[in-house]
This record gives C-alpha cells, structure tokens and sequence, in this order.
C-alpha cells in the first residue's frame, strides 16, 4: 500500500524559505516519478514541480523556477521541496503525488498523470 505524508508548511513572511517533505511509503524513488502540486482557495490545483528519478529529469512552473528547489533521499524514501523567497501567490495547500515513472523522460505535469496523493500541507506567505 503507498501512502505519503506531506509535512513542512506552516506561515512565513513574503522572502522567507520553507522546506516541505513528503515522506513516501510503499514505493521507492528509484523506480518512480514525484510531483508538487498547489492549490488555494477557489482555484485549481496548479502542477509546480516533478522529478523522475531514474532519468534524473526535474521540472518546474514557470512561477517558481529559480526559486524552488526537487530533491530527495533514497535511503529515507523523501522528497523535498525547498522553497525560497517566497511569495504571497504561493499561498496554497501543496500536495505531494506519486507514480510509476514510466518509459519517458517527460515530467508529468497534470494530476491525472499521478496515482496517489498525500493529504496535503498548508503554506501561508505574508506580506
């Protein structure tokens, strides 16, 4: 059974950094693709990062490229995402997702691409 446990937002001035974790179970980063989603308050939830490990391939919105950072420890089965100088836009619930990282090298970008999902953490950025 896969599970993932997002944890790591909390509230933080707009510049600040904040490194959420999604702690998987289940599966392994090996064989597997990750991605970060967002969602806040009357909108749709928004693609922001992905990696496939086995082709060490990472991919982020345009919003946040430069800022945010894919990483992760295969011995503890954890990904991060490190996000700097942040922004009240990235006010959100973040989602961490998992799949099969399948044949190609593309990061999938939309929910539907992703099998299981975490129950989400809370990021607040304030002005």
């Amino acid at each position: 059974q896969v599970r993932l446990v997002e944890s790591g937002g909390g509230l933080v001035q707009t510049g600040g950094s904040l490194r959420l974790s999604c702690a998987a179970s289940g599966l392994t980063l090996s064989s597997s693709g990750f991605g970060w989603f967002r969602q806040a308050p009357g909108m749709e939830r928004e693609f922001v990062a992905g990696i496939k490990w086995p082709f060490s391939r990472a991919a982020f919105t345009d919003s946040v490229s430069g800022r945010f950072i894919i990483s992760g420890d295969n011995a503890k089965n954890i990904v991060y995402l490190q996000m700097n100088n942040l922004k009240p836009e990235d006010t959100a619930v973040y989602y961490c997702a998992a799949g099969s990282a399948g044949a190609t090298v593309r990061v999938q970008r939309t929910p539907g691409s992703y099998d299981y999902w975490g129950q989400g953490t809370q990021v607040i950025v304030s002005s």
